[in-house]
């Protein structure tokens, strides 16, 4: 019996170490040690590497870059997050909750290039039938994809030599094992073992491979932090289950920008693009409803209207903030600057803060309308269904600029709004839109004061 050789692994960082410690000694992250039971076959499998071949360096200006080929896979909001398509050669990682749409969207994207793409699609999680009833509420049929229950890494790869596809899709990487590795499935040394010989496979054979993965609870994809690094590009799935909007965006890419977010709906015949999801996030909106402002946020070259609501209730002695959708410490800061510059004491009242459609606003361009909104709820006054704000908060209450100033307010005009607060030194940058009428403001106060009238009762 081969004898066995105990190592921790950080989930992290992906440093071995030979004894358990609380803390990871490389990255100083506490917690992530997980013991690891490595045979003599795992030690060698781990070092091992694609075959060498004879090169010498060359100078930056004689390389060819025309060799990277793109091609569409049918799905307009995925093309956008992946940087224009699926490039030839590439390792895509798509992680997101159990449930959120993950498989309908690979499946879906099968049924679009089975015309001109032979694709394999291994499944550890499903059985054959399992797949082919879900392809055919897909409307998945016919065309050139072949289907491989399997979890065992040497008959994957068996597959891929024999059929010789274009595309490969591995839902999910957590339940391939490989021979070579004796831990469990899932475990931090298999998944990293199984992701490393499909890259090696990948840059060999020139493929397009998409990697499922799951989350963990702190919204990471599960297994050892080092699997981001090996990919070529990392999208996250994102979306409340118990709402129909997706979110689709890029935590990194090798060939794109990291910027853009692709919105889906979850229908019954599966995902739907959302080509325009500024008018959907904002249908059903209220009317002349207190604690409500619209933002406008740029996610990569697309600006997005948010609706921010805000509840502002007597609290007790300790106060609540509750965030959904912001940061909570940005929240905090808002709340103090709003209390401090504006002249609203909200310091002893319970705030609930919320974005609607289960976006994340992480752009300071959504201060402002978040303010507006505690304000509007405090003071009990509707800012009203036509107006709109955009701008970053300071911590002496000056209102800042942002970037994209005239693509904001196009949109903003667009759909249907009259008003938008902007800040007051960038008037001269801006290109005026006939029946938009702008508030220069150069503090939250004159903002307050601006839209709501008096800033205290």
């Amino acid at each position: 019996m081969a004898k066995q050789k105990t190592v921790y692994c950080c989930s992290e960082c992906g440093n071995e170490t030979p004894n358990w410690a609380g803390k990871c000694p490389s990255c100083g992250a506490w917690n992530t040690l997980s013991e690891v039971r490595l045979s003599n076959t795992t030690q060698k499998s781990s070092v091992k590497t694609a075959p060498r071949i004879s090169a010498v360096p060359k100078k930056i200006s004689e390389l060819d870059t025309s060799t990277e080929i793109r091609f569409s896979t049918g799905i307009s909001e995925l093309d956008r997050v992946l940087g224009g398509g699926t490039v030839v050669g590439s390792l895509v990682l798509v992680g997101g909750a159990p449930g959120i749409g993950k498989s309908t969207l690979l499946l879906q994207m099968c049924r679009n290039i089975q015309g001109f793409r032979k694709v394999l699609y291994v499944s550890g999680e499903e059985s054959e039938r399992q797949i082919k009833l879900r392809a055919m509420r897909l409307g998945v049929d016919g065309g050139e994809i072949y289907v491989l229950s399997e979890t065992e890494m040497s008959t994957i790869l068996a597959a891929i030599d024999d059929l010789a596809p274009d595309v490969v899709i591995i839902d999910s990487i957590q339940t391939i094992s490989d021979d070579e590795c004796t831990s469990a499935a899932g475990s931090i040394s298999q998944v990293r073992e199984c992701t490393m010989k499909i890259m090696h496979i990948t840059k060999e054979k020139g493929l397009s491979v998409f990697v499922v993965g799951h989350i963990n609870k702190e919204g990471s994809i599960a297994g050892p932090k080092v699997l981001e690094h090996m990919v070529d590009c990392v999208l996250y799935f994102e979306g409340e289950r118990n709402t129909s909007f997706r979110i689709l965006r890029a935590a990194k890419n090798r060939f794109g920008s990291t910027n853009e977010i692709g919105v889906f709906e979850m229908t019954d015949v599966g995902l739907e693009c959302i080509t325009n999801p500024s008018e959907v996030l904002l249908s059903g909106r209220p009317e002349n409803s207190p604690g409500t402002c619209v933002a406008c946020v740029m996610e990569g070259t697309r600006p997005l209207l948010a609706e921010v609501q805000a509840l502002v209730t007597p609290g007790g002695y300790n106060a609540s903030r509750r965030c959904n959708g912001l940061d909570y410490n940005r929240a905090a800061m808002l709340l103090a600057v709003l209390e401090k510059r504006g002249g609203i004491p909200v310091a002893n009242s319970d705030t609930y803060i919320n974005v609607i459609g289960g976006l994340t606003l992480d752009e300071p361009a959504a201060d402002l309308a978040t303010l507006l909104a505690i304000a509007s709820s405090y003071l009990d006054r509707p800012l009203g269904q036509d107006i709109a704000a955009v701008g970053e908060v300071g911590l002496s209450g000056e209102i800042r600029s942002v970037s994209g100033i005239n693509q904001r307010l196009t949109e903003i005009f667009r759909l249907g709004f009259k008003r938008c607060v902007v800040p007051a030194h960038v008037r001269g940058e801006i290109k005026q839109i006939d029946g938009l009428r702008l508030i220069p403001v150069k503090n939250v106060r004159e903002a307050i004061t601006a839209t709501l009238g008096k800033n205290q009762e």
